[in-house]
């Protein structure tokens, strides 16, 4: 009964409802013909298309907003759309956000298509966790990626914030990945530290900023305490290789690390940090990050200030720095943005100008004496009492020792997409690293100094000021050394890159002209630092750089890419040396200090590269790489005795050049990554010199060594946060092949000198092995790891081929622990920090200097003695006057960051 009247009621009901819809619907078509829709594809950088994109349209001038997701070939789609003007804004996580301006017409369907490009190496690494579902990746402190063309390692910002001390430099940002290892002996970010990798050390690889090269206009070497703090990073891509055609710098010889700076964040927040610890080191800093501003969100930046000071772990090493760094981004329309940066630096310090010996860090022993008033190491630092009868005061007092070094870096970039899927990036730079620096002379010798013609002084110059000592047949004051070095670069790098189905094209250009200053007088610290007139050197020169370079990256098919491509490399040099007290080029004939001369030359290469990455599944890469990479010759090739006429080179060192072969993989599954390379890299070593019947320098290049090796790594995934991380490398670098000299026809018969290198000696600094074991655990606010470096046997020579000294495995322990309040409040992100490095106390020798002058034979060619760079005679004896570098003892930061931000 009930269902009938139930029936009777709804069927009239139901027939009134399909009346009134279908009345409705010709007035909706006919609405929606008036309308617009639009359509399109949201790809990554290289035009894959990108899944799940979240695509925002908003109608000028009005606060309706309609939202969509890409589907999984990235497609996307909206209808009913009223005509106007809308910015559509695309965001997807990990890649920058991209935003577009269209008009759309009544009764038009309108198809755009929107690239997104990575933001930065954390980004790169959560977006390709992502998209093969794998935790492992995703919590990886240090990963490969599946796009890897050569042996890379990237360190995220993650990783630099939480798991580097507060104070670290970018040394000890990279020194746990494959295959390195940094030394600092003041202590972790105080001071210069040295990375050496495969056996590269500084100078023998590129460091570049946002793709900038920086590196010191003598050599190609870095000074990490001046430039780039960890405040600066926002992540760090190392690359072990000499990259590609498109990798500049002054030397893609063993690699690049590829610094670079913080990516900007669309949340205005504050943050203010205090940290303390060990040698008295402190630490204020100061963030503000404005979010997006204007409208369009068009400009965005972020100022970093801050302040150290630190009694460091050496004695009268102290360190104060004051730096600052601003970035902004300006986007001019939907497809040109600017961005600009700028970062100064003003650092003083007090640090000695040389390393501790045997004989003050431990004592006399049964393996060698020591003698002078040199007291033992002591405590947390190196005690020197060096004191005369002028001077009672300590020669290492700060007074006597002191670094003032300012530095500033700045670049403006232009990046714009044109039509046709070209880019173009255009990046102008200007920086200045200026040195003045005092020291006092009390530096080991090894020779005699004779003083007023009758006392003798054996092992350490420690004359009284004023008395002029003779030494070599010089005479200056032992004193103290007025040392200055400063430069000023201009530059330029630029590239143009054409996208298309079949791949991508890329072209362009580094360009850099530097202005330098160097000298070093003799003074005496007691007269007001009086300089002596002739200098120990004083010298102007210029360089310019120019690196054109062509490269395409060939999509052969959707799981095969391969890219060829060369630069040609080009350096000039012109000097003005003057008149010095001998050490470097000599009186000139007149020992007159206003009296100089000039020099230039000229170094090119062609380098070229080829690579391949195929990827066998989706989760699963492969590489193999062929790379050419090359060295400028320092600006001390022209530092030889010479007369007033000046006496040119009559032939100078070519570039040493590599040649890098390596291949490799990159698998990553849900709870596991893991990846591995072998490599061999062909490289020629430094040059020495012979003089001719007139002393005029033939250089030449000596003799290559072969270093090969096998590196892996890889993070697994436990379960709730918590990660066990592994690298290792195996190695072997030693010489080979022969030396060859072309001597000039009036030194001998014309015919060149051959000699072939003692076969199984080490490169220097090379270890045997390298391994990192680390545990992480992230999770809920938590950022808490151990890690455990160790290094394998290296040795280290006086000269060239010797391996005169040993350096036994040492091995550094560091923990972290950091706990990120994640409320959603105003105090969201506010960081504590507690950071141990070298927990365990080690003070193993990292370094040896050895004493004395370095081990020659002499050898017999074309009827003309030579001395023989070569010595098979073995290890020099141990001596109480090498010095010595070791671990920085324990030490230990609290640092606590202060967040605020607006309320979400």
């Amino acid at each position: 009964m009930t269902r009938t009247k139930l029936y009777r009621w709804s069927a009239p009901l139901l027939l009134s409802i399909c009346a009134l819809l279908f009345s409705i619907v010709p007035v909706s078509l006919h609405a929606q013909s008036s309308d617009a829709s639009l359509a399109g594809t949201v790809t990554d950088a290289k035009g894959g298309a990108l899944p799940n994109a979240t695509v925002n349209v908003k109608k000028d001038s009005t606060s309706d907003v309609r939202t969509v997701k890409a589907d999984a070939q990235g497609h996307f789609s909206i209808s009913g759309i009223a005509s106007g003007r809308y910015t559509i804004e695309i965001t997807a996580p990990g890649f920058s956000v991209n935003s577009r301006v269209v008009q759309l017409v009544a009764g038009q369907d309108q198809d755009i298509s929107i690239a997104l490009t990575v933001g930065d190496v954390s980004q790169q690494v959560l977006v390709e966790a992502n998209s093969v579902g794998s935790v492992a990746a995703a919590l990886a402190p240090m990963d490969a990626l599946l796009e890897a063309r050569s042996a890379r390692t990237e360190i995220t910002q993650a990783f630099i914030q939480n798991f580097t001390s507060p104070v670290s430099d970018f040394g000890e940002a990279v020194e746990m990945a494959p295959g390195t290892f940094t030394t600092n002996g003041n202590g972790v970010g105080l001071g210069q530290s040295a990375t050496f990798f495969r056996g590269f050390p500084d100078g023998n690889y590129d460091i570049d900023f946002d793709g900038i090269p920086f590196y010191d206009t003598n050599t190609p070497t870095h000074h990490s305490w001046a430039f780039f703090p960890s405040q600066f990073l926002g992540g760090i891509d190392f690359d072990r290789s000499p990259g590609t055609a498109s990798t500049i710098g002054p030397t893609p010889f063993g690699g690049s690390i590829h610094l670079l700076s913080k990516d900007l964040s669309p949340v205005k927040n504050v943050r203010g940090q205090f940290a303390y610890g060990s040698f008295n080191t402190y630490l204020y800093d100061g963030e503000y990050d404005s979010g997006n501003v204007l409208p369009n969100h068009k400009l965005n930046y972020q100022i970093d200030v801050h302040h150290l000071q630190s009694d460091g772990y050496q004695t009268f090493n102290h360190q104060t720095r004051n730096a600052g760094a601003i970035k902004v981004q300006y986007k001019l329309s939907d497809k040109t943005m600017i961005t600009g940066f700028s970062g100064v630096i003003w650092l003083d310090a007090n640090t000695p100008n040389f390393s501790a010996t045997r004989c003050q860090m431990f004592g006399a022993t049964s393996a060698y004496t020591c003698t002078g008033t040199l007291a033992p190491f002591a405590g947390s630092g190196l005690n020197f009492l060096l004191t005369n009868n002028s001077d009672p005061v300590n020669y290492l007092d700060n007074k006597y020792n002191s670094y003032h070094v300012p530095t500033d870096f700045e670049y403006v970039g232009l990046h714009t997409e044109l039509p046709h899927n070209i880019t173009v990036d255009v990046k102008p730079y200007t920086y200045n690293y200026d040195n003045s620096e005092l020291y006092s002379n009390a530096t080991p010798i090894t020779e005699q100094a004779t003083i007023n013609g009758s006392k003798t002084y054996m092992g350490l110059n420690i004359a009284p000021c004023n008395i002029p000592v003779t030494k070599k047949g010089v005479t200056a004051i032992p004193c103290a050394v007025d040392k200055y070095n400063s430069y000023r670069k201009y530059g330029e790098t630029s590239t143009v890159s054409q996208t298309s189905r079949f791949g991508v094209f890329r072209a362009g250009m580094w360009y850099e002209w530097a202005d330098t200053n160097r000298h070093q007088f003799p003074t005496d610290p007691l007269n007001n630092w009086a300089d002596q007139p002739l200098s120990n050197f004083n010298e102007q020169f210029w360089t310019n750089s120019y690196q054109p370079y062509v490269e395409y990256e060939f999509h052969v098919t959707k799981a095969l890419n391969i890219t060829a491509g060369t630069k040609f490399s080009h350096y000039n040099i012109a000097t003005k040396q003057f008149a010095d007290d001998g050490k470097t080029i000599g009186g000139l004939g007149t020992n007159d200090p206003s009296t100089f001369i000039t020099n230039s030359g000229s170094y090119s290469a062609w380098l070229p590269s080829l690579d391949a990455n195929y990827r066998i599944r989706s989760n699963w890469s492969a590489y193999g790489q062929v790379a050419t990479g090359s060295v400028v010759p320092p600006s001390s090739v022209f530092d030889y005795a010479q007369n007033a006429a000046g006496i040119p080179v009559k032939t100078l060192p070519k570039q040493q050049r590599s040649t890098t072969y390596q291949t490799g993989t990159v698998f990553k599954l849900k709870r596991v990554t893991f990846d591995a390379d072998f490599y061999h890299i062909r490289f020629q070593n430094s040059y020495s010199s012979v003089d001719d019947a007139s002393g005029e320098p033939i250089y030449y290049l000596q003799p290559s060594s072969i270093t090969k090796g096998f590196e892996a790594e890889s993070n697994i995934y436990i379960g709730r946060g918590l990660s066990a991380y592994l690298n290792a490398s195996v190695g072997r670098a030693t010489y080979t092949g022969t030396l060859s000299v072309n001597c000039a026809p009036s030194k001998c018969t014309g015919a060149p000198i051959t000699v072939t290198a003692p076969s199984g000696l080490w490169v220097a600094n090379t270890p045997s092995d390298v391994e990192t074991e680390g545990v992480t655990y992230q999770h809920k606010g938590w950022d808490v790891a151990v890690f455990n470096k160790r290094v394998g046997t290296l040795y280290q020579d006086n000269a060239a081929y010797h391996n005169q000294a040993t350096i036994d495995p040492f091995t550094l322990t560091n923990v972290y622990f950091n706990y990120t309040l994640r409320t959603g409040g105003h105090f969201d992100q506010t960081k504590f920090r507690l950071s141990f490095n070298n927990l365990f106390d080690e003070h193993n020798i990292t370094g040896v200097k050895i004493a004395g002058s370095a081990l020659t034979q002499t050898i017999s060619a074309n009827g003309t003695t030579y001395t023989d760079p070569f010595n098979t005679t073995g290890p020099t004896p141990i001596s109480g006057g090498d010095n010595v570098s070791i671990l920085p003892g324990r030490s230990v930061m609290l640092a606590v960051t202060f967040g605020f931000s607006p309320k979400k």
